[in-house]
């Protein structure tokens, strides 16, 4: 069955919730050396088959290292618990900030950044490109296993993680063919390490 046409200039509109905090082009003002500076997440839902089911997916801009979160559902409820505990494993601000598509499931983002202390901005409605990174990975999942034909409802933990090490272990071109895994681990400190 073919997709349906849309013209030029459509926006979808579907589960997302329109703008849903502060707006991405405020995040150059906030923090003027973003494009070089470690610390910044672009994150996002990968959905299952017939939208059954979903991931969360956060790539750190500077090493490329993607994180797939098996939250199950695509609820804020969900995405809060998963994403919650996975920031608590790190020392406080060691992430800068966050930058969220506008779909629903992004929500409860003001209590992650209360209780984290993160900056949080929400790309264009429609524009994807804007967390062009994220977007690029999320491709690569799908390439790699994480296929539409999938439930996500019951998808297995070990699947994730399998898929997580392999795209974070691949060396890549554009950090000087060092690995996601190796470039993210040269910006944290013996001192956060032992913190973990």
């Amino acid at each position: 069955m073919r997709g349906k046409r849309h013209p030029n200039g459509y926006v979808e509109r579907r589960g997302k919730a329109g703008q849903l905090g502060r707006s991405i082009h405020e995040r150059a003002k906030d923090f003027p050396h973003y494009a070089t500076e470690f610390g910044h997440l672009e994150a996002d839902t990968v959905q299952g088959k017939k939208h059954q089911g979903a991931v969360m997916t956060l790539t750190e801009r500077q090493s490329k290292v993607e994180i797939v979160l098996n939250v199950h559902e695509k609820t804020a409820d969900a995405i809060n618990q998963h994403l919650s505990q996975w920031l608590r494993k790190f020392p406080r601000h060691f992430f800068k900030s966050i930058t969220f598509d506008n779909g629903k499931e992004f929500a409860g983002w003001r209590e992650i950044a209360n209780q984290f202390d993160l900056h949080t901005y929400f790309a264009e409605v429609g524009a994807p490109n804007q967390r062009g990174l994220n977007e690029n990975n999320n491709g690569l999942l799908r390439r790699d296993g994480l296929t539409k034909q999938l439930d996500f409802r019951n998808l297995p933990d070990e699947l994730v993680t399998q898929l997580m090490s392999k795209r974070n272990n691949l060396p890549r071109k554009s950090l000087g063919y060092r690995t996601p895994y190796e470039v993210f681990m040269s910006y944290v400190t013996d001192e956060q390490l032992f913190s973990f």
